[in-house]
């Protein structure tokens, strides 16, 4: 697992643009298409009552204007990573994903 500065590099990349926001405040502007993420769950192995592992999920928003994106696509094909739903709010398209990262 690499840390969440990698995640942000690697959803960039993906992308393509630096529309990348992490926990982004009510006050902020997007710009789309953006993937927007936050922390959404730890699992945690334990060996000899302690913590052994830390897996952590993040919840990935991907929203855009266009509803034939294939960034959805790019996101759904990382590993651990698990598609949540779809929806659609003020004509912009809105793709959920589950990801351990």
């Amino acid at each position: 697992m690499g840390s969440r500065l990698d995640l942000h590099t690697l959803f960039e990349s993906i992308l393509g643009s630096t529309n990348v926001y992490f926990q982004p405040p009510e006050s902020i502007s997007l710009n789309y298409p953006c993937i927007i993420y936050n922390r959404d769950y730890i699992k945690t192995e334990y060996a000899n009552n302690s913590p052994y592992t830390l897996g952590k999920r993040y919840l990935v928003t991907i929203i855009d204007k266009n509803p034939d994106s294939v960034i959805p696509d790019k996101i759904a094909a990382m590993p651990k990573c698990s598609f949540e739903r779809h929806f659609t709010a003020d004509n912009l398209n809105h793709d959920i994903f589950n990801l351990y990262f």
